[in-house]
């Protein structure tokens, strides 16, 4: 398997864009009608989220230890859907034929043996990831809502118990999906370390046209179903780390980082910890007040809220610690950051500016654990 013939095929064919993607799956429900049950109605965040994981698969086809957990947890993530063992062929057929067709007179013997390679491994890596966790875990977990918090317009906050407990680490994220949008799944991040109570809160923003973050946060009440996959995520805590650490999060990016927050409460001797929260808006500082609370309790935490598009104004006596200016010059005025490790979540327009601000600041890059709030990954 060649994997730069691989890159260089994958690159020409993503150039046509969501065609790619509208192919596969017209080609995959008309030589499999019984799949299309499995699908939403509405498949263009659908087909986003298959051309962003096969670029993922993709760019990572030569770096294994990257690329088989996230295959792993792709494979745990599908069973949701219902997806079993016969249905990757079917799979692999249709993505065959896609990329044939694309490729036009590109496409040759031995770039078909190349993508026929690629994708059994990816399947065999995938299956085996979910039958070991179906020896173990339900598909998915049912839950209901106990709590609503609606901060904002825009913003809630939920709190669900799930029928059985499900196991996650801090900083992960789960699918949901309501059954007012049956088939749509959206990845939130859970907002909490494990309770012994099995409780998880998610903090949920409205996303415009967002088909679920529009249930959850505009009609969502106490005592609603909804269901919620398998755990996924890589943004968690170096458990073997006793650098200090530094948290950046944007809007509802603090989701994660909080449940990371409360993990290094549990430690005996917790590291010493700057949280910078930002948003556009005093306002949209949504969790200020709680976080506020935290920081007054707890001495190893330090707290900088920060907004974005808002001048300083006249003095306020509730505004008066909040830094004004863009999450990545905030976090540069307060000095450089050599010998921490930086946990970064927010929107990408933050996210990526931050990354490259912390490694001027003296962050190792391989002391960066990132994620954005891409749709079309989560």
């Amino acid at each position: 398997m060649d994997a730069q013939r691989l890159k260089d095929s994958f690159a020409r064919v993503a150039q046509q864009g969501d065609e790619v993607a509208l192919f596969f799956y017209s080609d995959l429900f008309i030589r499999n009608p019984q799949l299309r049950d499995m699908f939403p109605i509405g498949m263009s965040a659908q087909r986003e989220k298959l051309l962003a994981a096969l670029g993922n698969i993709v760019a990572q086809v030569d770096n294994l230890p990257a690329l088989v957990p996230f295959l792993q947890q792709l494979g745990r993530d599908h069973r949701k859907f219902g997806i079993v063992a016969e249905h990757y062929p079917a799979v692999g057929a249709s993505l065959l034929a896609t990329l044939r067709y694309f490729s036009g007179p590109m496409w040759n013997d031995d770039l078909a043996e190349d993508w026929n390679a690629a994708y059994t491994l990816v399947a065999k890596v995938m299956l085996e990831a979910a039958n070991e966790e179906g020896l173990a875990t339900p598909a998915w977990w049912n839950a209901q809502v106990i709590a609503v918090e609606r901060r904002r317009f825009d913003i809630s906050v939920l709190r669900v118990v799930p029928d059985q407990p499900l196991p996650y680490q801090p900083g992960q994220s789960v699918a949901v999906e309501t059954a007012a949008r049956p088939r749509h799944w959206r990845y939130y991040s859970i907002a909490n370390a494990p309770r012994p109570d099995h409780t998880l809160d998610f903090h949920v923003r409205l996303v415009d046209g967002g088909p679920v973050s529009t249930v959850l946060v505009r009609t969502l009440r106490v005592g609603d179903q909804l269901r919620l996959g398998a755990p996924i995520g890589t943004l968690t805590l170096d458990e073997e780390s006793s650098r200090d650490v530094l948290l950046v999060a944007g809007s509802t990016g603090l989701a994660p980082l909080k449940a990371i927050l409360e993990q290094l409460a549990r430690r005996p001797a917790p590291p010493r910890t700057h949280l910078f929260f930002g948003a556009r808006t005093r306002d949209a500082l949504y969790d200020l007040e709680h976080l506020s609370k935290l920081a007054a309790e707890l001495p190893w935490l330090t707290l900088v809220p920060a907004v974005s598009d808002e001048p300083p104004g006249p003095y306020r006596a509730d505004t008066a610690d909040i830094e004004h200016g863009a999450l990545p010059d905030v976090v540069a005025r307060r000095g450089l950051w050599p010998g921490h490790d930086a946990y970064v979540c927010g929107p990408p327009a933050m996210v990526t500016p931050t990354v490259e601000r912390l490694v001027q600041l003296g962050v190792s890059r391989d002391r960066i654990r990132m994620e954005t709030f891409v749709e079309v990954q989560r």
